[in-house]
């Protein structure tokens, strides 16, 4: 770590936040400039909308989504005609700040006049999507994927998924919103910095069990129950490639206007936090992209009030060592000149 800068050249930068930290004229640089700004709710959003209108059946793994405050009287209205088409569909909506990040601010609505909606959206941008009323249960929980995946280059196309991830629980046995448990954080987000403050949540010395666990441990549970993994994984796969090229064609628009071509400059890497849920019958489902996931391999746990430790988390460990040194392998400098 350099704390006051680094003015030798070295093979590979490794950013905190973003591709902006230092002027580096040289090597290669763990972040793509305007990453951060490309995966916000409401940046990725649009870009996938984008496909959507020209691809919609390749571009179907994103739940249906509008932009608020511009795109409020729109909602309403296609809300209300699709009720009126179908009075038996009763939706839930997820309301999603476009800045926040770790479940912060996020909140359930039945309908398009809540309150709390009306209120807030004035002052804070935000996406409100379609809530997936039902998605895959393990143990009756709820639960999210994260995946971790490496851009290695824009030109060409180049992308790494890692072949194991994190499956993050809900601390509440799952049932459909009503009206009465809207407001049950626990039960309907898979957010781990939410969670972790549940009375439920378990820290466990096993990949299979706990309130997160590895990727891997939930793939065998669903094929010990014949379901059909190689196609569940072909479905991610498809889902990320699709992604990333909804977001490339602005992502090289930043990347040439910070590294224009002919000159000498640095290369970048990514690694991308994927969030996917699965719906009952296995569909994978885009939730969002996480320009900087965490890598930290313990969490923290309270001793006696205010007084805390770090304590090594074994799941996370066996995720994210591998994909750190998966990345490393992949991006090394020297093997060319090997």
């Amino acid at each position: 770590q350099f704390p006051f800068g680094r003015r030798l050249p070295c093979d590979i930068y490794w950013h905190g936040v973003s591709f902006h930290d230092n002027d580096i004229f040289s090597g290669q640089v763990n972040k793509f400039p305007g990453m951060t700004e490309m995966v916000r709710k409401i940046t990725l959003s649009r870009a996938v909308r984008t496909m959507q209108d020209l691809f919609p059946l390749e571009y179907n793994f994103y739940p249906r989504s509008w932009i608020l405050p511009e795109e409020f009287p729109l909602f309403v209205a296609e809300v209300r005609m699709m009720k009126d088409s179908d009075p038996s569909w009763k939706p839930t909506f997820i309301v999603k700040p476009d800045g926040g990040c770790q479940g912060d601010g996020i909140y359930l609505i039945k309908d398009p006049s809540d309150i709390r909606l009306t209120g807030s959206i004035q002052s804070r941008p935000a996406v409100v999507q379609e809530y997936i009323c039902k998605p895959l249960l393990v143990d009756k929980l709820k639960f999210d994927i994260r995946l971790y995946v490496l851009l290695k280059s824009l030109e060409p196309l180049e992308i790494y998924i890692a072949k194991d991830g994190l499956s993050r629980f809900c601390t509440e046995p799952y049932q459909e919103p009503t009206l009465k448990n809207l407001h049950q954080v626990f039960m309907h987000l898979t957010n781990y910095s939410l969670n972790i403050h549940s009375g439920n949540f378990i820290h466990s010395d096993n990949a299979n069990t706990g309130s997160k666990r590895t990727f891997s441990s939930v793939l065998c549970r669903l094929s010990s129950r014949g379901a059909d993994v190689k196609k569940l994984w072909s479905d991610i796969i498809s889902l990320v490639i699709k992604t990333i090229i909804a977001l490339t064609p602005e992502l090289k628009v930043y990347y040439q206007s910070d590294i224009p071509a002919g000159k000498p400059g640095p290369t970048c890497f990514q690694i991308l936090g994927f969030d996917i849920l699965l719906m009952k019958n296995l569909k994978p489902v885009l939730l969002e992209v996480n320009a900087n996931p965490s890598m930290r391999i313990e969490h923290e746990q309270e001793l006696s009030p205010g007084v805390f430790e770090n304590v090594p988390s074994p799941v996370d460990e066996e995720v994210k060592v591998a994909v750190i040194r998966d990345t490393l392998r992949l991006v090394d400098p020297q093997k060319k000149k090997r």
